[in-house]
């Protein structure tokens, strides 16, 4: 049995409501799991998101997963509070002054038969990014779901519900944070 198998990697569709934290908060993602192992959640989706979320008990791949020099896309689609303009589509591409930081150059496009949906692919996970660039255009955010990290798609999952990654999902992960 390689080390990478004692391992525990699973996808969660986190639904909105859910604390990303292992701190014994009310309705934090560990009780909300009930996994028999201890596992940790691979970076944060804030508790009004819901979608794709990895949790591990392996420690060390987190940082090669979650830090922003690995430039590891994470994909979103969002729905907003009023039609989009291709202002915003144009500046988030670019980048979009939040106050603290200028985001990184992203993938943006509005989904097709929709004036409110987008999505978007990221490289950079700064605190409440998508929300804070929507709020820069006088948007508000009535949805957002991580549908995508890496490879590793949210697929049909429901909320709440995990599941194990594939052994395909895994070879191509250690691949790629290697």
């Amino acid at each position: 049995m390689s080390q990478e198998n004692q391992y525990i990697y699973i996808v969660y569709n986190k639904p909105v409501g859910i604390v990303c934290t292992t701190e014994k908060v009310e309705g934090n993602i560990i009780d909300a799991i009930k996994h028999p192992v201890n596992v940790l959640p691979v970076g944060r989706l804030d508790k009004d998101s819901e979608g794709l979320i990895l949790l591990t008990n392996n420690k060390g791949i987190i940082n090669k997963i979650i830090h922003p020099d690995f430039e590891h896309e994470k994909e979103y689609i969002v729905t907003l509070n009023l039609p989009l303009r291709n202002q915003f589509l144009k500046a988030a591409s670019t980048g979009i002054n939040i106050g603290d930081a200028v985001t990184k150059p992203c993938i943006i496009k509005a989904e097709p038969n929709s004036k409110r949906i987008f999505r978007i692919i990221l490289k950079q996970g700064l605190n409440r990014q998508i929300r804070r660039m929507c709020n820069a255009f006088g948007y508000q955010v009535l949805k957002l779901q991580r549908v995508r990290i890496m490879h590793i798609r949210l697929g049909n999952l429901k909320g709440g519900e995990w599941r194990n990654l594939t052994d395909g999902e895994l070879e191509q992960l250690f691949t790629d944070v290697s």
